[in-house]
């Protein structure tokens, strides 16, 4: 019951128009099934499944907007969801950003549905996870991790014509390994739309590596490094820079992007040449919606670049701001696609002198969102690095950095590798800065 068709979906969405009375509406229609397993200290902790269903409503009279949502598909919880929402939208104050609806839209669906990945099951599930626990026993260590399946829809229509369906599914896998006396730790982690390109084992087999490898590390002293940020250490500050480019963030001057004195920095080289960042949703690695689930929203999403060759080409519009200034709107990007070079970790480990190589960020807080400046901690296998060998696990640190700085400091960029839904190369930079050291392991 959770999948829908479109020819079902479109029904229910029908349903839902014909019994409003408001000025306007736009009705979201989302199913899911979803599996799970988590275990740690090398034993399966929770196990389950679940199959959702949501219907949200929301109507608009005038610039008053209410919004009611239900989990039943039946006539009269349609009816009664309808009318709730317009309960809502006449005790709301108005919306000065306000604007109508859209027409009907031309969506492509995109290739982010897979039946192998729809086909997992509980025995997929228990099975992976052993592979994960087997490989870690085998050295002595212990295993914890997670393994999650997801397969759905999302449907979408208003009053004056659009309507959009998208499958999609998804599988995602992840792993901490550790030494017995707590010193040594590693990670790895995979997602993938299309299960068949997931290997359990494999990967637990680098952080097995990795928990070895990092046993009883050495002090370094804090200050400036080359470094090599794994695609998983990567990923995270390049998402809070790629969803920094937002128009009206940098039009009121509350961002990296805005100009002094006004305007935004649009068409200026803020970063080095090797970077050039997009957003795509038909790409074939990191498929997804081809249009906005947002109420009063539904723009088709298209493929847009964001930085070419170190310059900042589009910045993303809500449909408000961009009336407001007169452009096209642009959503702004989810999954994202770090063009990189050719060259393997391994090769930019090579080609090293002196450095560390950092296999994880975490507990990230923004410090300046003027110069997006963030903090946190290296961890799960931190490494020296001399004349381009791994010479020995050093101790984590803090780091104090701005992705913007980062990417002007950038040497290389190895080969893109799917992480958490976008394309993210291993990257080698000068002068990354670590503030202090973290016992932390």
């Amino acid at each position: 019951m959770a999948i829908l068709s479109e020819q079902e979906a479109k029904i229910v969405i029908s349903k839902a128009l014909g019994f409003s009375g408001s000025d306007e509406i736009f009705v979201s229609l989302k199913g899911e099934n979803n599996g799970n397993i988590r275990y740690a200290g090398n034993s399966v902790s929770t196990s389950g499944e679940t199959s959702n269903i949501s219907l949200s409503v929301t109507s608009v009279f005038g610039k008053k907007s209410g919004t009611a949502t239900t989990s039943e598909l039946d006539e009269e919880a349609i009816r009664k969801v309808v009318s709730r929402a317009e309960e809502l939208a006449r005790l709301a104050p108005d919306n000065p950003e306000y604007v109508k609806g859209l027409q009907a839209q031309q969506f492509q669906p995109t290739p982010s549905f897979f039946t192998s990945t729809d086909q997992i099951d509980a025995d997929y599930r228990a099975q992976g996870a052993l592979h994960s626990i087997e490989s870690g026993k085998k050295a002595g260590l212990n295993v914890a991790g997670f393994i999650q399946n997801a397969s759905g829809f999302t449907a979408i229509g208003n009053d004056k014509g659009l309507f959009g369906y998208n499958k999609a599914s998804s599988v995602n896998f992840s792993a901490t390994v550790r030494t017995e006396d707590g010193s040594g730790s590693g990670y790895a982690a995979q997602d993938y739309n299309d299960s068949a390109h997931l290997n359990i084992k494999s990967a637990t087999d680098i952080a097995v590596q990795k928990a070895l490898a990092s046993s009883k590390a050495r002090a370094l002293e804090p200050g400036k490094y080359t470094v090599i940020l794994e695609p998983q250490a990567g990923q995270e500050l390049l998402r809070n820079l790629v969803s920094s480019f937002d128009a009206r963030s940098a039009e009121e001057g509350r961002s990296f992007l805005s100009k002094k004195g006004g305007g935004t920095r649009l068409g200026e080289k803020l970063f080095d040449e090797k970077v050039t960042i997009y957003s795509d949703p038909f790409h074939r690695d990191i498929p997804s919606l081809p249009f906005s689930p947002d109420p009063g929203d539904g723009r088709p999403i298209e493929k847009t670049v964001w930085v070419e060759k170190g310059v900042v080409k589009n910045l993303s519009y809500s449909r408000y701001w961009a009336d407001k200034k007169s452009v096209k709107p642009i959503v702004a990007a989810g999954g994202f696609i770090f063009e990189g070079g050719t060259k393997s970790l391994a090769e930019l480990i090579k080609n090293t002198e002196r450095g560390i190589l950092v296999t994880r960020l975490w507990y990230i807080r923004a410090v300046d969102p003027q110069t997006l400046l963030y903090t946190g901690l290296t961890r799960d296998g931190t490494f020296y690095i001399e004349n381009g060998q791994i010479k020995y696990p050093v101790k984590n640190f803090r780091f104090n950095e701005s992705p913007v700085i980062m990417l002007n400091n950038l040497e290389e960029a190895g080969i893109p590798q799917r992480v958490r839904g976008s394309l993210v190369p291993p990257l080698k930079i000068r002068d990354f800065t670590f503030t202090s050291l973290s016992d932390a392991v």
